[in-house]
């Protein structure tokens, strides 16, 4: 039994490190929720201890917050963002520069792979309006939603799960995880600006902007929600009540359907979440996770050190993803000391930044995009992402070092 809970557990992962299966049309989510029924079926986790297995405070937060965003969409937010954005498209420069510091800021505070939904189509048919080509500035959007989700514990799915399960409070962590975003930001910004110089030199074509509907006074609500809801963080209330509280309230309207809100939930994100909770417990359960642990320690390797946990990050995100990374990491690692998960939630958010498959921000911004016709190739990604995290990566490892949260 053990071999064979070790092997479904090897082959979820290396599902995640692929993507899908290939000749099938099964994601992330799907792998992990067929290996997590193969591993309940055959009794390697009972029953009674599935509920015990997933973290739910985690899938409550996740939730609650897709709903404040739902209603920040439904407001025409996103889409007066994006239009604003691209109404600035004489001057191209300046044009990346409000994508990427726009989608960063959002991104900080609204969850970035839902943030990225919206806007990457938006960005593309009014950037197609202007005949600009639209990649450099999609690929700034992915950068900046990554680098700006560093910030907070509430910008990405693992931070969010890092934030729980650490205890971290949120205003403490922003302030420690501040400076590396913005530097993130800013080599986002660099970055691209050199590598897609010459389409970001293209003169834009005058058209017409696209109508969309923007209600003030539901944006206006929504602002209220997210001003009560950070306020919220700093009491002892727990995140996800608090995140909870906020989204029954924004539920109540006149004009939004509770559905319309409900259906914005990114279901596939938390069944990967839950799916993973199970496949690693039951991995645990094994008990090769303890003793490679112990292995580690005894020989004082591990990752509680910035020279291991900056490979670590990078390799394990860009291979697996960084959300079943951090999953993985919390599991068979216990007791990680605060600094180290302070430094996880930045190193692994901002190593999703090298490579296409680095998170799920930047796949999402790919398939939007695709939709639209644009095509954003990982040879094209990796021209601006390898520089970009390799810049935002030394300096949040030398932020961390210097800050005394982490031994180099």
């Amino acid at each position: 039994m053990t071999y064979l809970v070790t092997s479904l557990f090897g082959l979820a992962y290396l599902g995640m490190a692929l993507g899908r299966i290939p000749g099938l049309r099964i994601d992330r989510s799907g792998i992990a929720m067929i290996i997590a029924v193969l591993l309940v079926a055959i009794r390697a986790i009972p029953l009674d201890r599935i509920a015990g297995a997933i973290h739910f405070p985690t899938l409550l937060l996740l939730a609650g917050l897709m709903v404040l965003s739902a209603r920040v969409g439904a407001s025409g937010f996103y889409d007066a963002a994006a239009t604003w954005i691209a109404s600035q498209a004489s001057r191209p420069l300046w044009l990346l520069a409000l994508t990427i510091a726009v989608g960063g800021v959002l991104s900080a505070f609204l969850v970035n792979d839902i943030v990225v939904f919206a806007m990457a189509p938006l960005l593309c048919s009014g950037l197609a309006a202007r005949r600009l080509d639209p990649r450099p500035f999609l690929f700034g959007l992915a950068a900046a939603s990554n680098a700006g989700s560093a910030a907070t514990l509430i910008g990405n799915p693992q931070n969010i799960l890092i934030g729980q399960a650490g205890g971290i409070g949120f205003w403490p962590y922003f302030a420690d995880a501040v400076i590396p975003a913005l530097v993130g930001l800013a080599a986002s910004f660099g970055c691209v600006a050199i590598v897609w110089r010459s389409s970001l030199a293209a003169p834009a074509a005058d058209a017409p902007l696209s109508k969309f509907t923007f209600d003030r006074r539901h944006v206006s609500v929504c602002g209220v929600g997210l001003v009560i809801l950070l306020v919220l963080f700093a009491t002892p209330l727990p995140r996800e009540i608090s995140a909870l509280l906020v989204a029954a309230c924004l539920i109540v309207s006149r004009t939004l359907p509770t559905r319309q809100l409900l259906d914005e939930i990114d279901l596939p994100l938390l069944i990967l979440f839950a799916a993973l909770f199970i496949i690693n417990d039951a991995f645990a359960s094994t008990g090769f996770p303890e003793a490679a642990v112990r292995a580690l320690a005894s020989h004082n390797l591990l990752p509680s050190r910035i020279v291991y946990l900056e490979p670590i990050s990078l390799v394990l995100s860009n291979t697996i993803g960084n959300v079943p990374a951090v999953v993985m990491i919390l599991k068979v690692w216990q007791d990680i000391p605060q600094g180290t998960l302070v430094g996880l939630a930045i190193l692994s958010t901002l190593a999703g930044n090298l490579f296409l498959v680095g998170s799920l921000a930047n796949l999402i911004v790919a398939e939007r995009a695709l939709a639209q016709g644009v095509q954003l190739t990982f040879r094209d990604h990796a021209k601006a992402g390898v520089p970009i995290t390799l810049l935002s990566m030394l300096f949040a490892g030398l932020w961390l070092w210097t800050g005394g949260y982490m031994p180099r």
